[in-house]
């Protein structure tokens, strides 16, 4: 009688499983689309209403359609401000915007943090050397870090290394450590590969992975 129990709870065990594993990576992917499509919405929607202002059409008033035409726009001026940044004009005028920044006390310093650590982040040169494995939350337990700049202890003049911890599937949050180089575990991810093992939390990884390591010693391109 167990047996016959048995045997279709297995079934019905392993067939559920096999579903999770089925729709997890659709699920998290959906999920993280989702946040970003949201922002992009959000940032939009005041060109839309203007928009809405000048061409009073009943279809711009379709809530669906508002969604699109806010993404739309958005991508639009990312891509522009990104086209005038490139060209000369636009490196003069942005200079010009970053230089009135720097002058404001406190924009000054979240503005310069924020750039500096996209600059570091977004470095094509030696970027496989950036993603580093740290302990946390626990000994013994590896998250995915960034390793932003390196420094030294005023007192004993060891290494030390600030990591930016981001959090999986919402990485604009994240812990900030200071550390020992000896703790920090260099891999061999590239940046595109740490961001997708973070963004679907871990679904989408590599097959292999340098976990432990002989600790090597950074050369002087991320001290100031």
């Amino acid at each position: 009688m167990k047996s016959v129990i048995a045997r279709p709870l297995r079934s019905l065990q392993r067939n559920v499983l096999a579903g999770i594993i089925t729709i997890g990576p659709l699920f998290v992917t959906w999920l993280v689309f989702s946040f970003l499509l949201d922002k992009l919405a959000r940032a939009g929607l005041p060109l839309v209403y203007w928009l809405e202002t000048i061409f009073p059409a009943e279809w711009l008033k379709q809530p669906w359609m508002q969604s699109v035409l806010a993404v739309l726009m958005t991508l639009l001026v990312l891509y522009v401000l990104g086209w005038l940044t490139s060209v000369v004009i636009g490196r003069q005028v942005f200079g010009l915007f970053e230089s009135i920044l720097e002058r404001l006390p406190f924009v000054a310093k979240v503005y310069t943090s924020v750039r500096q650590l996209l600059d570091s982040m977004m470095a094509k040169k030696d970027t496989n050397q950036r993603v580093v494995l740290v302990d946390f939350p626990v000994a013994g337990q590896k998250a995915i870090g960034f390793l932003t700049r390196t420094m030294l202890d005023a007192n004993s003049g060891e290494e030390l290394a600030a990591v930016l911890l981001p959090n999986a599937i919402n990485p604009t949050s994240a812990f900030l450590q200071v550390l020992p180089m000896s703790r920090v575990t260099m891999t061999d991810l590239n940046m595109e590969q740490a961001m997708s093992m973070l963004l679907t939390g871990g679904a989408v990884a590599p097959e292999r992975i340098a976990f432990s390591q002989p600790q090597e010693v950074l050369g002087p391109g991320l001290r100031d």
